[in-house]
């Protein structure tokens, strides 16, 4: 019988044993829970090019757009621009007369007087000089009220010094001159009083020393005044223009809220065939009442202010022009007495000022009167003060100085041929004693400060009136664009009802 054949073992490895026994299946150990693996997730797709997050105020324009394309939307639109340009025309026109009132009140409490304090000033040291010459030429007999007008006109500079000091705060120009004025003032009083002194006990330096304050009244203080005055005024002028000019940028503002209006009105016929719609009827009244208000109030506030400028302003200055011009007129006058044959220099002086005054004498030269006619006009600063005033009251007073000017100079020339004849103390009575020169510029003096009077009384009226003619408008200017924008809301929601 043949055998299978089998492999022989192979050399070192044990020879095969019996399998290892089977084992149950329930005692085999169950195999780890193996977690399910979730599912990929789903890529994000990238933003698309060209798409960048759009900001609050796009977004805004966007949602404008949108409500544009609608006529609702475009309703309110139109609404919100009519508001915005009736609000406008009130705040403007509530803000530019703020301004020319604020300018008006200026011009009454503070420039205008101001300037008057600075003319004031200048005619107080011209009169103390012109004082401090006569109060010399009566000797020791000094006449007490020569001496006591010299004092109050010192006194009266000096305390309009100290309250322009006080004023001029916003002006380093004017704290520059009136620090000078200051300084200079006591310099020239103690000058005044070394000539007095000098005078009384008989020594010639009296009128050396007088000549010496009367050049330092001259070069010095007189132009430091001028100065000042003449700042003064032209922040006056300004104070005027300001408050004269024309609200231009709330007229423009009118005609901007009433085009809007007209062409609201026009598209609502347009488009409905109505011819009215109430509220925005109502508004564009509201909105041509203050536009005459203001057209109005304004043109009579312009007219009062150009009564107060040319009735009074130009009035004041060309009064003042013409006193300061008398007064040292009348100074150069007493120096050319106390010079004592030296005084050539004061003479001249004597004749512009006094040419500068009135114009040329009667007969002497193109400016001079020829007939009697033409002698009764006044001439020079006084006859520019005549022809400005604008009533009988204004004129008057320029008309008695001008006869007392006539009269002033004929008698002046009078004490010059006694002088000149060595008649000397009957020159010097018809310079300060009885029916003197003294006595005409007297006469001269009370007439300009009676014209002085009465034009800033016109002046001041004139300027209130301005005040007066704007009264109410600031308060109203605001309460009707107010009232005028609510109409229009009203107007445009009642187009916005009809379409629920």
């Amino acid at each position: 019988m043949t055998q299978p054949p089998h492999s022989p073992a192979r050399p070192g490895l044990p020879p095969p044993g019996p399998p290892p026994p089977a084992l149950p299946p329930a005692s085999l150990p169950a195999p780890p829970a193996v977690p399910p693996v979730p599912p990929p997730a789903p890529p994000v797709p990238p933003r698309p090019p060209g798409r960048p997050r759009l900001s609050d105020w796009a977004k805004g324009v966007r949602s404008l757009r949108a409500a544009a394309r609608t006529e609702p939307g475009r309703l309110r639109i139109i609404g919100a621009a009519v508001v915005a340009a009736l609000l406008l025309f009130g705040a403007a026109t509530a803000w530019q007369i703020a301004d020319r009132a604020e300018a008006a009140d200026t011009l009454i409490d503070s420039s205008q007087p101001l300037s008057a304090e600075a003319a004031d000033i200048y005619r107080s040291l011209a009169d103390a000089n012109t004082s401090a010459a006569v109060a010399l030429l009566t000797g020791t007999g000094s006449d007490p009220q020569v001496r006591e007008r010299y004092e109050e006109r010192v006194a009266t500079a000096a305390a309009l010094l100290t309250r322009a000091a006080a004023h001029t705060g916003n002006s380093p120009r004017a704290q520059e001159l009136t620090a000078e004025l200051n300084a200079e003032l006591p310099v020239y009083t103690g000058l005044v009083e070394t000539a007095r002194a000098n005078d009384r006990l008989g020594l010639p330096l009296g009128g050396a020393y007088l000549r010496y304050a009367d050049s330092r009244m001259q070069e010095v203080l007189l132009p430091a005044a001028a100065s000042l005055y003449a700042l003064e005024t032209e922040r006056f002028q300004h104070d005027a223009r300001r408050a004269a000019d024309w609200p231009w940028f709330s007229l423009a503002a009118a005609g901007l809220a009433l085009a809007v209006l007209a062409w609201v009105q026009r598209r609502h016929w347009l488009r409905t065939h109505r011819v009215f719609n109430q509220g925005l009827l109502a508004a564009t009244g509201a909105a041509l009442v203050l536009l005459l208000w203001l057209t109005g109030s304004h043109t009579l506030a312009r007219a009062a202010l150009h009564d107060a400028d040319r009735g009074g302003a130009q009035s004041l200055s060309a009064l003042n022009d013409a006193w300061i011009a008398a007064l040292q007129a009348r100074g150069a006058e007493g120096m050319t007495l106390v010079a004592r044959g030296s005084g050539t220099g004061f003479e001249e002086s004597y004749q512009e000022r006094m040419t500068e005054l009135a114009g040329l004498p009667a007969g002497n030269g193109e400016n001079g009167a020829a007939d009697g006619d033409a002698a009764d006009t006044p001439q020079g600063r006084l006859g520019t003060a005549w022809q400005l005033a604008d009533d009988e009251a204004g004129r008057a007073p320029v008309e008695a100085a001008h006869a007392a000017v006539g009269e002033w100079r004929g008698l002046h020339e009078e004490a010059r041929q006694r002088e000149n004849a060595g008649e000397y103390q009957e020159a010097v009575e018809l310079v300060i004693g009885e029916g003197s020169t003294g006595e005409a510029f007297d006469r001269v003096d009370e007439a300009l400060a009676q014209a002085l009077a009465h034009e800033q009384d016109q002046f001041t009226r004139a300027a209130e009136r301005a005040v007066t003619a704007r009264t109410g408008l600031l308060v109203g200017a605001l309460s009707l664009a107010v009232l005028a924008a609510g109409c229009a809301v009203l107007g445009i929601n009642q187009r916005l009802a009809e379409y629920g």
